[in-house]
């Protein structure tokens, strides 16, 4: 995951400032042909680019509406694949509408002409590791994931279909991308390492003699009787 972060403190959903223990993660897309971050996120940090029309939503209102995710996915101005993340993972967003905003994590994945399997490919596989890394921050699993298509079903979004008009034109659809986080997340859960229990050794000392002749035949008896790590220590 190539992650940064350029958060939309201008918009007045940041400027709310409420709060959200997250209990999900709602994937959207755009709905516009625009894959350049530069659109939605601003100002330019040497990455994105320049909005020369100042159209990014780090404003207090995109376009006259009250919008806002946690996270953008799609292209810097040469052409590579990031996440910029636009506000805060436990601040409430206006992303799903209804209940959703109370609960879940949302971010866009910037759409282009839905037809570039390369574009597509790179933007999916973004997006699932951005879940993986999300659910091991919040406790989350696979089953935590929804796109705002399923919310609308639930009863806790708005009505779009984002992103099951996108998915499926290159053979996936939520429960693959569900899959395909369960799979991340299992690979990056490190095996537990079995404690272990640090030795004690106890020693004996059998005996303290003035005459080494003495200490060395002594030496000779125990290593005799099979103490074999036995040995002599001279002090003053």
């Amino acid at each position: 995951m190539n992650l940064h972060k350029q958060i939309l403190t201008q918009n007045a959903c940041y400027k709310a400032g409420k709060t959200i223990t997250p209990k999900g993660i709602m994937v959207h897309s755009t709905g516009a042909n625009n894959p350049w971050l530069e659109r939605y996120v601003g100002p330019d940090d040497g990455l994105l680019g320049v909005n020369a029309a100042g159209t990014h939503w780090n404003t207090p209102l995109p376009g006259g509406r009250q919008v806002c995710v946690h996270a953008f996915i799609g292209k810097l101005k040469d052409g590579t694949i990031a996440t910029y993340q636009t506000l805060p993972w436990n601040m409430r967003g206006w992303h799903g509408g209804g209940s959703s905003n109370d609960t879940h994590i949302g971010f866009e994945i910037c759409e282009d002409g839905l037809s570039d399997p390369a574009y597509f490919s790179a933007v999916y596989k973004e997006a699932v590791e951005l879940c993986v890394y999300l659910c091991k921050q919040y406790g989350l699993t696979e089953k935590n994931i929804i796109c705002h298509c399923e919310g609308c079903k639930l009863g806790i979004a708005s009505n779009h279909g984002d992103v099951m008009h996108w998915f499926p034109k290159h053979g996936k659809n939520m429960d693959t991308f569900r899959a395909d986080v369960k799979a991340g997340l299992s690979a990056e859960t490190p095996t537990p390492l079995t404690p272990t229990t640090p030795k004690k050794y106890y020693r004996v000392q059998l005996g303290a003699f003035s005459v080494k002749a003495n200490a060395d035949t002594m030496l000779k008896k125990i290593k005799a009787a099979g103490f074999t790590d036995a040995f002599i220590k001279y002090s003053e």
